[in-house]
């Protein structure tokens, strides 16, 4: 039995700032990515009260680069949500120029309390939001 996901996707178009000395995407930017891709699927699925005393950080990233992109590319940026486990998730986020695969990300977050900055577990209530079906939920 495969386990639950939940999706975000979100596009856009590579502009000079992403650009790096070699002519193409700088590795920085696919975590920026990623990380806007993270944070929108948070805001998106999360009550209002959750957003506002919960922050998220990254604890690790592995990034596998496949293609580089370049200026004008078209990308999309897919992140999934694989699993909740306590305060930390686990996301795959694949960054794609049509159908070629540019990166895969695997990444490892925390959620904060805002106020106190400690790790702080997710409602089940919440959890059932990004998860539906879940046992974490």
């Amino acid at each position: 039995m495969s386990s639950p996901v939940s999706v975000f996707e979100y596009d856009l178009d590579v502009v000079p700032a992403d650009i790096d000395d070699m002519g193409h995407v700088n590795n920085a930017v696919y975590l920026k990515w990623v990380q806007t891709a993270v944070l929108r699927h948070w805001r998106r699925l999360a009550p209002k009260d959750a957003v506002a005393t919960r922050l998220w950080v990254a604890l690790k990233h592995e990034i596998r680069y496949v293609h580089p992109a370049f200026l004008n590319d078209h990308v999309v940026v897919r992140a999934a949500l694989k699993n909740l486990r306590g305060a930390r998730a686990f996301y795959e986020t694949m960054i794609n120029r049509g159908d070629e695969v540019l990166a895969v990300v695997e990444s490892c977050w925390c959620c904060l309390d805002s106020a106190t900055r400690k790790p702080a577990r997710l409602a089940r209530d919440v959890v059932a939001r990004f998860l539906p079906g879940s046992k974490n939920a």
